[in-house]
């Protein structure tokens, strides 16, 4: 998906899983009608994903096997064993079907295949065996709103006014207003019928008519065939675009107006989750991707009852460091209004819904360079604190592949080293409209989504390990110092940091469920709050600046000798071992990118296999 369109338990944890373990399940709380309290009390039996981890990987640059320079299916295969190490609980692979690749596979031309260039069909199968093998689920991305101009759906649809799929897709005799999320109008027209099409995003991603009932059915048997095969549930990206206000008009510079959340959605995913998942057994999960979804809205899309998608990705934290003139305005980002945005979702989605918890994706910077520190005397310490903070938050967390290496923004010395569609057409448009070059590459450096798609960092030797051959994508140099290789045996690790996070959330139901209150809101450098359940409180403090940082009190957490002598939960700071408990007067002195996880004394204690 687009930025710019962002901006507009049932199974043990993984390790001890069983492949007996992974097929039934109590179902996602949309199958099953269950809620999760605010303070995770009153309810028998959470769904699994509350105390769950994900990982994504975007395959074409996670691990080349054969040396084409292309990660694929038989790379993933390879790191199977390092994905179950790590401990992740549902690995979300982003697309590998069948693509002329014009949108890097989010232009899909047979959604029942894999493309080549990615491996075989068998290959998939033995991934979905083989994570089930090891106690980890695979979630496919669903990519519906719109198809690639090559899927034989649009090639009949465009054959000739009088096709039976004519209206598989939104044609018409005169454009409307309408800008693309990819620069330029959202309509194509084609010479052989005489009209437009519609594309909200490249011109070879033709939108689905979702009005038409035809279409939604071929749709919900696709995805039913995909759980047949073994799959456990979908990423559906962009879903919040496929109810369109009728009829098209246009849009006055008020394209979210038009495309976003519109008056059916409620009613379409409704009927997709009859048609798709009810009434199953299986333990699935589904996550919408919905672009500028209010606190509101997503508590519609994720409330148990309504029976619509267990969770859903929202994109009003990483909107924060855009300017008035959009994403590639980048201004600078204030701590306090970070901690507000994440914590009016937290209290918004306490009663009803879940959140969906990440710092970056396919689509976004990675983490450490956008809300870290990169400078090399920092990155280790930054990466750790903010695994910490967003791995204490409620809600189900997202790892992106990378993250848990510190991976950071990758260096960019002209356009001609960009890969991205996105960013390649910002800086033609922008350049053609007279904007310096320099100034638009610099924005391209900072926001641009190659920085999330550089190869995967392996090891310290050619391309770092990624693939024998030339990467499609030129990798990051610092890759000698931040790779795997380093890290999987190192106990004080970003690695071991996120696998010992991973693992606290499936031991410690005070972080899948607890209820949350931000403290020491205005601080400009400490992330302060607490978690509750029952009798068991935690408190999180981070440090997120190069200066140390001395409190004189918690706030609305209490004073510092309530939590003097608490038992240490997780701490960023693990060399020479952990102590635990605090020292005298320790808890409120916070050395630079830094976190520590804290357990009131007096208060159930957390079990010792989730203590860092």
């Amino acid at each position: 998906m687009s930025d710019v369109a962002a901006e507009a338990a049932a199974v043990p944890p993984t390790g001890s899983a069983t492949p007996e373990a992974i097929a039934p399940g109590t179902g996602s709380v949309a199958a099953d009608g269950e809620g999760v309290a605010a303070d995770g009390e009153g309810v028998a039996s959470p769904p699994w994903w509350t105390s769950a981890t994900v990982y994504q990987i975007y395959p074409r640059s996670f691990a080349d096997s054969d040396g084409d320079g292309l990660g694929d299916l038989g790379g993933i295969l390879g790191k199977l064993d390092y994905l179950a190490d790590l401990g992740v609980d549902v690995v979300w692979l982003s697309p590998v079907y069948r693509s002329p690749q014009d949108d890097n596979g989010y232009d899909i031309s047979d959604y029942e295949h894999v493309d080549p260039m990615f491996g075989t069909d068998a290959q998939l199968d033995a991934i979905i065996a083989g994570l089930h093998e090891r106690g980890i689920r695979l979630v496919m991305d669903l990519v519906v709103n719109h198809t690639s101009d090559e899927h034989p759906w649009f090639m009949e649809s465009r054959s000739s006014r009088e096709n039976p799929k004519r209206d598989w897709y939104w044609w018409r005799d005169q454009p409307t207003d309408w800008v693309s999320f990819f620069s330029g109008s959202t309509w194509e027209y084609d010479l052989a019928t005489e009209q437009y099409y519609l594309h909200l995003f490249s011109r070879k991603q033709p939108d689905l008519n979702w009005e038409n009932p035809e279409v939604r059915q071929a749709v919900y048997a696709m995805m039913r065939r995909w759980l047949e095969r073994g799959v456990d549930g979908f990423r559906m990206d962009v879903i919040n675009l496929i109810s369109k206000v009728t009829p098209l008009r246009d849009a006055h510079d008020d394209l979210v107006a038009q495309t976003f959340n519109g008056p059916r959605i409620h009613e379409f995913l409704q009927e997709m989750h009859r048609e798709v998942f009810a009434g199953r057994e299986a333990a699935l999960i589904t996550v919408g991707e919905t672009p500028g979804v209010t606190i509101e809205e997503a508590r519609l899309y994720t409330d148990p009852a309504r029976a619509e998608v267990d969770m859903v990705f929202q994109f009003e934290h990483v909107d924060l460091d855009s300017g008035p003139n959009g994403k590639w305005d980048v201004i600078p980002l204030e701590l306090p209004r970070l901690k507000a945005n994440l914590a009016a979702w937290q209290d918004g989605l306490a009663d009803v819904g879940w959140n969906s918890l990440y710092w970056d994706n396919h689509d976004q910077p990675r983490a450490v360079s956008r809300f870290g520190d990169d400078d090399p005397a920092w990155r280790e310490r930054s990466a750790k604190t903010l695994a910490t903070v967003l791995h204490l938050h409620r809600g189900t967390p997202y790892v992106y592949q990378g993250e848990e290496l510190g991976m950071t923004n990758a260096p960019i010395a002209s356009i001609d080293d960009v890969r991205d569609i996105e960013s390649i057409n910002y800086y033609r448009e922008a350049v053609d409209d007279g904007v310096d070059p320099q100034a638009v590459l610099a924005s391209i450096r900072v926001k641009g989504r190659d920085n999330a798609r550089t190869p995967v960092q392996w090891d310290a030797g050619p391309h770092a390990g990624f693939t024998t051959g030339e990467p499609w994508i030129a990798g990051n140099p610092n890759h000698v110092e931040i790779n795997a290789a380093a890290q999987i045996d190192d106990p004080d690790s970003v690695f071991a940091h996120y696998r010992r996070l991973i693992s606290l959330r499936h031991d410690n139901p005070t972080i899948a469920l607890g209820r949350f209150e931000l403290v020491l809101a205005d601080h400009p450098a400490v992330w302060a709050f607490t978690r509750t359940l029952g009798d068991d409180q935690l408190l999180v403090l981070a440090n997120l600046s190069r200066e140390p940082v001395d409190l004189a009190d918690f706030g609305a957490a209490g004073s510092i000798e309530d939590w003097t002598g608490a038992v240490v939960v997780s701490n960023t700071r693990t060399t020479g071992g952990m102590p635990d408990r605090t020292p005298e007067g320790a808890p409120g002195h916070l050395p630079p990118w830094s976190a520590l996880v804290l357990n009131r004394p007096g208060r159930t204690e957390p079990r010792d296999s989730g203590t860092l």
